[in-house]
């Protein structure tokens, strides 16, 4: 909750315990002072400004400038700010993937926040798990809080078509694979498909996150779209550093602005998007840190009646940038405005409701649906049960071949990702293109991590063939800027004695999105009989550091993938199966 008015701030916030406050103030300010700050600067309201540059990390290569836009407008409010580094993930360079590392994110920036003075913090990511960590590090250390992103990246060209992360990078790679370009072609793509600093400039998980924390209310108006190197996105960055000594003033905390009704406006929104189905999994675990839960079959609902909205690829043709020359997210609200909880708070003290009625007036416009015509006629993702998945699985059907939404066929397994990648492309591989390829062990204990590997490759000799999508299951996860007809997030995973574990070669398996079910065609004597037979994955370096207390600690993926003991207890406990 917002502190009293007696509450210690600024310098004198989370003293270092020496036995005597005065002596730990005195001693605080001394070393400050080194800096160079004055006295007079020391009594304002402190801003921490999360900084999460790395050299490692392209999604972030606009970090220096961000950092001190939002330190200028602090300033202009009449704050101090100071940065402060925590963990930055990139998703290309985290081994063995940047779930795995999301939570560790989630951890520091909590106890950063925790440990060092500020009245309010804002907060700077953009690569995918970035943002949902800093959100979780926020909701559980209460402080007011801002987020501002990173921003997408512009578009490249290669011979005349224009492309852009990393939708574009699958489907080279797919052309690639089957032959149709060769090494030259895919040298020369891979030079412009990154053109620049920025997040994926698709619908992936990064623009995914950037809209619905804007939907969310923890971040400035119009602060979603605008592009990493654009002169919007400085002053978006200047007006987060300003919104930042408001909100320490008046002490709105993230718990005010994050409740049940504003993840419902969260969620209707990454419906409306196409969002990536990772968001599914990051807001679960936000909410998850505020004590609430997000009801899967809630969801599905929400979905039968909100429909794809945003042209914007994997499941349209735009791009990012496209988006926000159409006036940005707002343009998306005014469509759902029926459905969305207006009443909601938001960073600026203002509700989402008062928020769209201050936006610039709309536009016509290319890139955002109206409901009378929309991109697909319901929301961008569904959840499937069934004994395969008997709480729950998530589909992106948005993304997915309409001839393949009911089918049933033969399952060929791969027991693991390294068997995945050892047997996929073998010629004798006893596969047709009607077979359903199935991935065990990809979840957040089996691979450990639940990495990206949902989105199986199309076996190299099929690829050939000109087969362009088959059905997938696994309870790994997708590339928000990935597509295909792929069943994600299967729960209970294989590692913790899942039913997925139990599918052997041959199994029939039917899927049938319209009616939302997912069936293993096995009796179930038959499956109790393989259950005796299942062994849980043994990872090496499992018994000690980091590693250990992922696998003793997290959760499954419709808890939020989140450590038990970050959440509130009644958010830790699986459902019944």
């Amino acid at each position: 909750m917002a502190e009293n008015g007696n509450a210690p701030k600024g310098m004198r916030k989370g003293l270092t315990s020496y036995g005597d406050a005065g002596f730990s103030l005195f001693l605080r300010k001394a070393f400050i002072k080194g800096m160079g700050y004055s006295d007079s600067a020391l009594d304002r309201p402190i801003i921490g400004i999360v900084d999460t540059g790395s050299d490692y990390n392209a999604c972030h290569g606009n970090m220096r400038d961000l950092v001190e836009a939002t330190k200028r407008g602090v300033m202009l409010a009449g704050g101090l700010p100071i940065p402060f580094p925590t963990i930055s993930i990139h998703e290309s360079f985290s081994h063995p993937t940047s779930m795995y590392l999301r939570n560790l994110m989630a951890m520091d920036t909590e106890e950063m926040i925790r440990a060092q003075p500020m009245d309010a913090v804002v907060m700077i990511g953009g690569c995918d798990k970035t943002v949902p960590a800093q959100l979780m590090g926020a909701a559980s250390a209460n402080l007011p809080a801002i987020q501002l992103v990173t921003g997408p990246m512009r578009t490249g060209s290669h011979r005349g078509e224009t492309v852009g992360a990393c939708t574009d990078c699958r489907r080279f790679w797919g052309r690639f694979r089957a032959g149709e370009i060769d090494d030259q072609e895919i040298a020369e793509v891979n030079d412009q498909l990154v053109p620049g600093t920025g997040t994926c400039g698709v619908m992936g998980t990064a623009s995914t996150m950037a809209l619905v924390t804007e939907a969310l209310g923890m971040m400035a108006p119009g602060g979603a779209t605008a592009p990493a190197v654009s002169a919007d996105r400085r002053r978006i960055a200047e007006r987060s550093g300003e919104i930042a000594v408001q909100m320490a003033a008046s002490g709105l905390t993230p718990d005010r602005i994050m409740t049940e009704e504003a993840f419902e406006n969260a969620l209707k929104v990454l419906l409306a998007i196409g969002g990536s189905t990772n968001a599914i999994i990051h807001l679960t675990a936000v909410a998850g840190r505020l004590g609430i839960r997000l009801d899967l079959d809630r969801f599905d609902a929400m979905g039968r009646d909100i429909p794809v909205l945003v042209d914007l690829k994997p499941s349209g043709t735009q791009y990012m940038e496209d988006l926000h020359d159409a006036g940005g997210l707002v343009t998306v609200l005014r469509e759902l405005r029926p459905h969305l909880n207006l009443d909601c708070v938001t960073v600026t003290g203002r509700t989402l409701g008062e928020e769209i009625d201050l936006a610039p007036a709309g536009f016509a416009q290319d890139v955002v649906a109206g409901n009378e015509a929309p991109l697909f006629a319901e929301g961008g993702m569904a959840v499937l049960r069934g004994n395969l998945a008997p709480r729950g699985a998530i589909i992106k059907q948005s993304a997915a071949t309409p001839d393949l939404m009911v089918h049933r066929g033969r399952a060929v397994v791969f027991s693991s990702i390294e068997d995945l990648t050892r047997r996929v492309d073998l010629p004798e591989l006893d596969v047709k293109k009607d077979d359903i390829l199935v991935l065990q062990n990809a979840g957040p204990k089996g691979a450990p991590g639940m990495p990206e590997a949902g989105y199986m490759p199309i076996p190299r000799k099929l690829a050939a063939q000109g087969v362009k999508d088959m059905v997938r299951i696994s309870d790994a996860r997708m590339s928000g800027t990935a597509s295909g007809t792929i069943v994600l997030h299967v729960t209970p995973e294989s590692a913790s004695g899942g039913p997925l574990g139990l599918v052997r070669d041959g199994d029939e398996i039917e899927l049938n999105v319209p009616e939302r079910t997912i069936t293993l065609h096995v009796d179930e004597a038959e499956l109790a009989e393989r259950r005796k037979g299942m062994k849980a994955p043994v990872h090496p370096g499992s018994d000690r550091g980091y590693r250990k207390l992922f696998l003793e600690t997290v959760t499954e993926a419709d808890l939020g993938c989140d450590f038990d003991f970050l959440v509130p207890q009644a958010q830790s406990e699986s459902p019944e199966s």
